[in-house]
Parts: C-alpha cells; structure tokens; sequence
C-alpha cells in the first residue's frame, strides 16, 4: 500500500522545488554563457565542479525516487500499480513523461536503483539495509553519481551470491571511502572510471573463480552471422569475444592511416618554385582519409583475412590454402568493365577483381563457344617469397605517403597491369595497404616505376605542383639517402 501524505514528504517536495526554483533564477540572472566566458580558467574549473556536486545531488534523488517508482508499480493487482494509475505503460513511460529524459537515460537510473535498493522486511515491515550501504549513503551526500554507481556496483552485483556478505561489505565500504576521497590512493575523490577499476579488483580477490562462468556463457555466445548480399554489402552480425575483439582493434591500430581529415602533419609536398617561408597549403581543402573509424575497422579486418590466408599457416582446403576465387572474363578485365564474380556466387565490382588478382594467383581458362573447356593455362603465382623480401627491403611499407601500414601487412601491387601484360617483377611491384589498393586511384594518387624505383605523384589539391617523387620508408634506403654513415 501507497505511503500517506506525511510531514517528511512535504518537506523534501518543498525543499526540491526551492532548490530548483534557485538553480533556474541564477543561471537566467547570469545569462549563462557571458558569465562563463568572463570565467578565469580557475572559476571554469570551480563551475564544472559545483555543477558536478548539483548533478550528483540531483542524480541521487533521482535514482531513489525510480527505484520507488519501480516498487510502487509491482503490485500483482494491476489497478494499484503507480504507473497504471498515471495512465503509463510502464516505470519507463512514467519516467520519461516527468524528467523528460531520454529512455536510455531512464534505464541507466533504473540500474543504479537495483544497486542501492532497499528490501522491506516481510515480519516487521522495516527497510532492510541496501546490498552496498556504504555506496547507497554517498550517493545520497552526493559524493557519487549514477556513472560511478553503476561502475562500482556492476562488478559487485553478482557477488552477493557467491561470496559472505562480510567481504562483500569490505569492499563497498572501501569502494565508498574511494568516492568520497578517503581511500588508501589519497584524498582525491574517485572518477567513475576508477571506481569501476577499483571494483573489478575487489571482485577478482573476492571470487577468484567468478569469471569461469562469464567465459562459459560468452564462448556458447560468441559467433559472427553474414546475411544476403545486398547492393555489393553483405551485412554481419554477431559478437566476439573480448580477446578477439581487443585483437582487431589492434590490428586496426596497426593498419590505420595516420592522415586524417584534421591532421596538420605528416607528409607535405612543397612546389619547387614556392618561396621558402611560404606556406602554399593553408587553403588547401579536401581529406587525407575520410574514412570512418567502422570503415577503417572493415579494411583492418580485411587486411588481416588477407595476411592470414597468404601466411601459409592455415589449414588447407582441397590440398590448397584459402583462396578467394574470382572469375571474370579477360576481355572484361582488360578493357575495365562488366562484373566479376567470387567462388561464393556474389558479383564483385570489376576494381575487386583487378586487386584480387594484382596480388593473387592469375590461372587462365579458355572455353569454347559452347563453353567447353578447351585449355587450362598454369597457375602464375604473382610474386613469389623472395621478390616479396626484396620489394619490402626497397619500399619499407605501403608506398603511399604517410600511411604507416607495415610490410607484412600489405600486398604487392603490378604497377603495369598483370592483366595487360605486366611482368611479374621487381621492377613492376610495389607494397601497398589493401585500402590504397582499390581506392588509390580513385583518390587521385598516381603510381610509376622509374628504373626500378617506385614513384608517387599526389593529388592536385594535396601537391598542386604535380610531380613525381620517390617514396621509401625503408630505413636502409633512408640512411643512404640522408648520406647518414653505418653504424
């Protein structure tokens, strides 16, 4: 049954709107942004702080009053539900209506709720203590918020299961002094994220066997689901684990270009008739990789399928390794249109086809015109181990500017076309990142052999004096064109 309107409850309700009646008369006074602006740096940190303190008042109040919420609208008698009874689907709607909070918003409080909630006792109708006590009490003197609620309790939560209550109170208390700045590591109040580092500790020491289950339950989860191709995207779904996941990233720290859409270094091409102070490029426009972080996470994935299918030690299919098959016509191929299609049915763009088998293994097929197979040419490997050494030493990475991706990681590109005669050679080869592959071109990067020796010639916006220039991050090659001396 619903409490009775009482002198404890008129005096909070008074108390709460005084406060936010004061709250909303300063910040109209202070018109707010010309206040701040005024604001010393010292005064801008105080502001943060204060509004901080407020914010974490605020969030107490507001995570108790849900969680009341939630208890008042579980009655089995559906009439006497409080959400019901505000014409609410559920606590959710509820919330959302009187905060306007966003849904997510609501649920992150609902979760802290559950973390300091109090259970009424059955015999004496008495509150009963909350799990974590010491963390409920500063969040209610404000020293901790619903970010650092949550990063503290969810470590914690299942331990009340497992493990004496006696340790469990240990740790809430320890993890509530951390808050409040009266922990061992000073007096210095905890942020969130350090709370949830504290409590994470607490629970591997309080139950050393706890993450046994965790693993169980996410290896049974685990698997990643590609679903139909759609206008050339097969979309995928699914979840790793958090050892894989911590590789691709990894991975794509690896491989990601360093150049990005704000960068302000890296390599700049200066035109040989610009005066020495000048600065010709300050009006220049346009990105050096406008790629997102998810697609940049795509083209390290697809790098690493690349690099572990050519590394040799993968079990083998058929006899062979892992081979993506392509086919496509020769006359398509050479004249650059029409579609190629992969061993799995999918139709490629002919760009696909061109990288595939710039770095891969090109077989011929002659067919007759009723499609009978009439000669089988021999399998071309493009560049075998040794070149692969030889051009790596030469170009020390991917050849385009700034990139950054490593030898190991990339693919050997056919400057003249394999498809068009190009010979399979270290004079006709260059290390380039699957990304710069398919799309180098297309970003208006050009690439040469001269006598040997790769060169590059940027993007009008990127070097307006157009010129061709030799590339190399191989240290060898660098020391012998600084002059520097061996060691």
């Amino acid at each position: 049954m619903n409490p009775q309107p009482g002198t404890e409850r008129t005096e909070l309700i008074d108390q709460l709107e005084l406060l936010a009646a004061e709250v909303g008369r300063v910040m109209h006074e202070l018109k707010c942004d010309p206040a701040l602006v005024a604001c010393s740096n010292e005064d801008l940190v105080r502001v943060l702080t204060t509004s901080g303190q407020i914010l974490r008042h605020t969030e107490g109040a507001l995570i108790a009053a849900v969680d009341q919420v939630a208890v008042r609208s579980s009655s089995p008698e559906v009439s006497e539900r409080m959400t019901i009874q505000h014409g609410c689907h559920d606590v959710s709607e509820l919330t959302q209506r009187a905060t306007l909070a966003a849904p997510a918003t609501v649920a992150r409080w609902r979760r802290a709720g559950k973390a300091i909630h109090r259970e009424t006792s059955m015999v004496s109708g008495e509150l009963l203590p909350a799990v974590l006590p010491q963390l409920r009490e500063a969040m209610i003197t404000g020293h901790v918020g619903v970010d650092g609620l949550l990063a503290a309790a969810k470590p914690l939560a299942d331990l009340a299961r497992r493990v004496d209550h006696g340790p469990l109170l240990q740790a809430d208390a320890a993890l509530a002094a951390a808050a409040r700045g009266e922990g061992a590591e000073g007096p210095v109040s905890a942020c969130a994220d350090l709370l949830g580092i504290h409590a994470t500790v607490w629970a591997s020491v309080l139950d050393p066997d706890g993450t046994e289950p965790k693993d169980t339950k996410a290896a049974q989860r685990r698997g990643i689901t590609l679903g139909a191709e759609v206008d050339g995207i097969v979309p995928v779904r699914g979840g790793l684990l958090s050892e894989v996941a911590a590789m691709l990233v990894r991975v794509t720290d690896a491989t990601g270009s360093p150049r990005t859409q704000h960068d302000t270094g890296g390599v700049r091409f200066v035109p040989s008739d610009a005066d020495p102070g000048d600065d010709p490029y300050e009006d220049a426009v346009g990105p050096l990789d406008d790629r997102t972080t998810a697609q940049k996470r795509h083209d390290a994935f697809a790098t690493a399928l690349m690099a572990a299918a050519a590394s040799g030690s993968l079990p083998t299919i058929g006899g062979a390794a892992p081979t993506l098959i392509v086919h496509v016509r020769e006359e398509d191929l050479v004249e650059g249109h029409g579609t190629a299609h992969s061993d799995a049915g999918a139709p490629l763009p002919m760009r696909a086809a061109h990288a595939v088998g710039c770095a891969g293994i090109v077989q011929r097929v002659l067919l007759g015109p009723e499609g009978r197979i009439l000669r089988i040419g021999t399998a071309e490997r493009v560049f075998n181990k040794h070149q692969r050494r030889a051009i790596a030493l030469r170009d020390g990475g991917c050849v385009i500017p700034g990139c950054g991706v490593p030898p190991a990681w990339c693919e050997i590109h056919h400057v003249h076309e394999h498809a068009q005669g190009g010979a399979t050679h270290t004079d006709n080869g260059v290390l380039i990142c699957w990304f710069h592959h398919r799309y180098h071109q297309q970003a208006g990067w050009a690439i040469r052999m001269n006598r040997g020796i790769p060169e590059i010639r940027a993007p009008r916006w990127y070097d307006p004096d157009q010129r061709w220039r030799t590339v190399t991050t191989s240290p060898t090659r660098l020391r012998d064109t600084l002059g520097a001396a061996p060691p």
